[in-house]
């Protein structure tokens, strides 16, 4: 039911979603979902918690790695990229991601899903934060303060996957290692890292 849900929210949003559509997709009968969710918000949370198990693993394996940390920032840069190109040809449509649009749908509206999302952005911040700060140690960045420099990273990174679904088109993602190289204040020879 988690995969059905994370599907149709995708494409459809949450508030819009009803269960019947939700039971429908995942080829159960309407009265299941109750047994296993009392709520679509709980539900909601279920598909955030899962998706970021999921998502987590991937960000641990590009920024844990043994590789200097730009290349190693710029490999979730490249995961992130790939990602949205292939639902792209998938179904057609630049999905974006599935915390920036519950973020925009949800975050005013359930304070349970707000503080979720937000937590799993701080997550994010803080493994990116690690990085920038390790890039800073080596003298390969310049920024002052990691964690807000990690902020910005992030941002942008969420931000350029928003556009890439506004215009229905992945070559705003082009610009995301370029734009991080300039965030950090990057100092690599040829800032191709």
């Amino acid at each position: 039911m988690l995969g059905a849900a994370q599907t149709l929210i995708e494409l459809h949003g949450c508030s819009a979603l009803g269960m019947a559509e939700i039971c429908r997709t995942a080829g159960v009968p309407k009265g299941s979902f109750y047994y296993f969710f009392s709520s679509k918000e709980e539900l909601a949370l279920a598909v955030l918690d899962e998706h970021w198990s999921a998502l987590r693993s991937g960000w641990n394996r590009n920024l844990r790695s043994d590789a200097p940390p730009l290349q190693r920032l710029r490999k979730l840069f490249e995961a992130t990229e790939a990602d949205r190109r292939a639902g792209q040809q998938s179904c057609g449509t630049v999905s974006g991601c599935l915390f920036g649009n519950l973020t925009l749908e949800m975050s005013n509206q359930t304070e349970a899903i707000r503080e979720r999302l937000q937590q799993i952005f701080d997550a994010q911040v803080d493994m990116v934060d690690a990085v920038v700060g390790e890039a800073r140690d080596r003298g390969e960045a310049t920024v002052a303060d990691t964690h807000e420099a990690a902020r910005s990273v992030v941002a942008q990174l969420e931000g350029q996957v928003l556009f890439a679904k506004l215009y229905n088109n992945t070559q705003s993602l082009d610009a995301l290692w370029g734009n991080c190289l300039a965030l950090l204040g990057a100092t690599t020879p040829d800032r191709s890292v």
